[in-house]
């Protein structure tokens, strides 16, 4: 017989224990039922196997404590069924000692404990205590589970500061929908990859992903580019040619560096958005299309729309949900599994790693381009460097430079210099500066300027900052 689930009432982690108690005993369930209750448990009971398969086809329980032997139904009956119906459901079986092996035969079924009788019932209440919190456990475990395969997924999005876990929170929310998304960020940061993730984790993962870089193809080129041509639309044209519209039916289409997409195609992608249909060059009928769209930018796309080179209707279309790519200087925190994953990914057979001094040179970095620029520079140290160990001199010179103090000289005047003011002076600067760059986080300028937390807050006291 095949048994119909039923729907499960455990969808929240935040509600108390849910228990049914099977025994024939009447005294026995009002015992364990009043325990538990005390426990702060919701308990249900049931005087045999058949009612509680009857309780079970309309509620799903987090634990099952029913007795081996019973009329009608017996435990291991019951065991069977509610494995079928909920196998999450834990189910610890209460037996006399004449019936041990039958107990030990329905651990075998998937049981998770079973206690003898007559029992204590501090042993009892530490047996069930467990159980959910194994239970609990395993469920946890599972979650986790799911987000490590989603961020699996997340192509070679890393980071684990808390604007990239705040990003992965909203790709996963947004990635199941059909809403457009706008994706905005400096050149390098990662915006492709961010469309790649949403694409991936959407239902329409086994559908193509189209890129198509706007600002890469000629003006004249780009309505033929995304919405093809028919033959003997023009010149040249021999046969018939889908565009990137067609190609990316039923999955996703990228259109990256929006904002240098000619007036006149704005015009036609914004009818594509509201009709769901393309007209190739040359035909004379449009035809559907289902695709996602998502776009991306490192211009601001308000300012411009404010001032007239960018569509409203069309800002307003694309901009249903907008994601930002922090640049890599506003989460530095991020660099060294950076660095880690980029060095493991371009040098696969390699244990490459870095010096302690290198680190502080890519940590100090301002990296105007992003992580596109680490991966170069990282690129560029494997290549040169004969060692595992990436040395700081495999690093080009730019990077060296910035990180160093001015050099310039200082002149005492001809009145003389008050040596301690002078230096008093220069370290407020640096401290203040440091404080900047760390958003008034103590740690990060301390790291900053090579000192320890202790001796920065005392250099902060001493001057009065």
């Amino acid at each position: 017989m095949r048994l119909t689930p039923a729907p499960s009432g455990r969808t929240s982690p935040h509600l108390p224990p849910h228990l049914l108690i099977v025994d024939d005993e009447a005294s026995l369930r009002e015992m364990l039922e009043i325990m538990f209750d005390a426990e702060g448990y919701v308990v249900d009971v049931a005087p045999d196997g058949a009612q509680a398969m009857d309780q079970l086809r309309h509620q799903a329980y987090d634990l099952i404590l029913t007795d081996m032997r019973m009329p009608g139904s017996d435990g291991l009956q019951l065991l069977e069924q509610v494995k079928q119906l909920h196998p999450e459901t834990l189910v610890i079986l209460m037996t006399a000692y004449s019936t041990t092996s039958q107990a030990v035969e329905a651990m075998k079924l998937g049981a998770y404990d079973y206690i003898v009788k007559p029992f204590n019932n501090e042993d009892i209440r530490l047996t069930v205590k467990k159980a959910l919190e194994y239970s609990s456990l395993r469920r946890e475990n599972k979650q986790l589970r799911t987000q490590l395969d989603r961020r699996n997924s997340f192509e070679h999005l890393v980071g684990k500061s808390a604007a990239m876990q705040q990003l992965y929170t909203m790709i996963e929310k947004v990635a199941p929908t059909t809403a457009s998304v706008l994706i905005s960020g400096e050149s390098g940061t990662g915006k492709e990859l961010v469309a790649k993730a949403i694409h991936q984790n959407s239902l329409r993962a086994k559908k193509p992903f189209i890129p198509l870089n706007c600002g890469a193809v000629p003006e004249n080129l780009l309505e033929n580019e995304l919405f093809g041509h028919e033959k003997g639309a023009f010149t040249g044209a021999d046969q018939r040619k889908d565009g990137l519209f067609d190609l990316a039916h039923g999955g996703t289409l990228f259109l990256d560096e929006i904002a240098e997409l000619p007036l006149t195609m704005q015009v036609k992608l914004l009818r594509v958005l509201q009709e769901k249909e393309i007209r190739p060059v040359g035909g004379s009928r449009s035809h559907k299309v289902d695709v996602r769209v998502i776009a991306a930018t490192n211009r601001d796309l308000d300012t411009l729309t404010r001032a007239g080179e960018f569509r409203q209707d069309l800002f307003y279309r694309l901009n249903v949900v907008r994601l930002h790519l922090p640049p890599l200087r506003e989460r530095r925190e991020d660099i060294p599994l950076l660095t880690e994953t980029i060095c493991r990914m371009l040098a696969p057979q390699r244990q490459v790693s870095t010096t302690p001094a290198m680190m502080r040179t890519l940590l100090d970095y301002s990296w105007p381009g992003n992580v596109r620029e680490l991966e170069n520079v990282l690129e560029r140290s494997i290549i040169l460097s004969e060692n595992e160990i990436l040395e700081h001199d495999s690093l080009p010179p730019e990077l060296s430079q910035e990180g160093s103090l001015p050099t310039s000289e200082v002149l005492i005047p001809e009145n003389g210099l008050d040596l301690e003011a002078y230096l008093r002076d220069m370290e407020m600067q640096l401290l203040t500066q440091a404080l900047e760059r760390s958003n008034g986080t103590k740690k990060e300028a301390a790291r900053l300027l090579h000192l320890s937390f202790r001796s920065l807050r005392y250099r902060l006291d001493k001057l009065g900052l």
